[in-house]
């Protein structure tokens, strides 16, 4: 778990450093990684990366996912504002019997209180805004299959399948974080009265990240100059901890545990509705083993840190997404057990 704690070390740095820096400065540092560190990254990997003989299940897996995390978030969202409303009426509804039946006052109190009690749980689960909304779903949908996914599971699998592993982590961040994600982030950070496919399309089309896959990708017969080289490899290294600062720099905002609260639903949906629906999935088509844990462990990979470049650059809810990010994080190392011991 040496990529977890380094992880958490570099959230720590962003968390002491933010509180002697302007307030503008995680925005900018956001939109840096998006236009310049997320691409450099990106344009190393596709240049390095083989995909001449790629399997196609591990891309149609990343689909899969992509759409159950969109479908079970939505769903969630209606559930949650759904309960939310029934314990308002119920309330309401509550405090008229009340006052028009006087004895029934003291056993109504306490009905009211336990009603009370329950609209504030939905309310804190419930995002309110339409650019937490937007943040709430592609938590739930978004998984870091590069830096953790590439880092942990090969030491857990056959060393047949870490073609199956590059593979997957690559289709889920093209796909995934710069593809889905950015059509969503835009969705819900514009307002509505000023809202199309087509803008989505465009940010689509213009997201660096993909124009530097497609650079990187054609141009692997071509030999980079040392200097090149030596960049790109700092890009790389560099990337990583800069995202996880950031991640530090939003935790440093937090004022209590509402943040927390609102993230706990889409971290549980990444961590235990996604790998187990495709655990079972999988066994139902007959997948077994190595290869059906493969794919297990990389649907349940704790929420991607691009999220919050996403939120920076989309002006998203930071705070949901910086708290999924931790607590998906945090609960790793328990679930990582689970998944071996059911999928093996």
């Amino acid at each position: 778990m040496w990529q977890l704690a380094t992880g958490l070390f570099w959230t720590s740095v962003g968390l002491v450093i933010f509180q002697f820096l302007p307030d503008s400065l995680p925005k900018k540092f956001g939109r840096l990684l998006y236009w310049v560190g997320v691409p450099l990254q990106v344009l190393a990997l596709a240049h390095s990366s083989d995909f001449a003989n790629a399997p196609w299940l591990p891309p149609l897996i990343v689909v899969v996912v992509l759409v159950l995390g969109l479908l079970t978030s939505i769903l969630c969202l209606r559930g949650l504002k759904q309960a939310r409303s029934t314990c308002l009426e119920a309330q309401r509804s509550q405090a008229i019997l009340a006052a028009d039946v006087a004895f029934l006052i003291t056993p109504q109190t306490s009905t009211a209180r336990f009603n009370s009690l329950l609209i504030g749980i939905f309310s804190s689960a419930w995002p309110k805004y339409r650019p937490s909304r937007g943040s709430f779903i592609l938590s739930s949908m978004l998984g870091n299959t590069i830096f953790i996914g590439l880092a942990i599971i090969p030491s857990l699998v056959n060393p047949s399948y870490l073609g199956w592993i590059i593979l997957y982590g690559v289709a889920h961040y093209l796909l995934g974080s710069y593809g889905v994600g950015v059509f969503l982030a835009s969705y819900f950070g514009q307002n509505r009265q000023n809202n199309h496919w087509s803008i989505q399309c465009r940010d689509v089309l213009t997201v660096p990240a993909l124009w530097a896959f497609a650079i990187g990708l054609m141009s692997q017969p071509i030999h980079y100059p040392d200097i090149m080289n030596w960049g790109l490899q700092l890009a790389r290294l560099t990337g990583v901890p800069a995202v996880f600062v950031l991640l530090g720099m939003q935790l440093g905002k937090f004022r209590g545990v509402q943040g927390l609260q609102t993230a706990l639903v889409p971290a549980s949906i990444k961590m235990l509705v996604l790998p187990l629906v495709a655990g079972l999935g999988l066994t139902l088509f007959g997948l077994h083993g190595d290869a059906r844990l493969t794919l297990v462990l990389m649907a349940g990979m704790p929420t991607n840190s691009a999220n919050l470049i996403l939120a920076e650059e989309y002006n998203l809810d930071r705070q949901l997404a910086a708290g999924s990010i931790l607590l998906s994080t945090l609960g790793l190392p328990l679930l990582l057990p689970l998944w071996v011991n059911l999928f093996r």
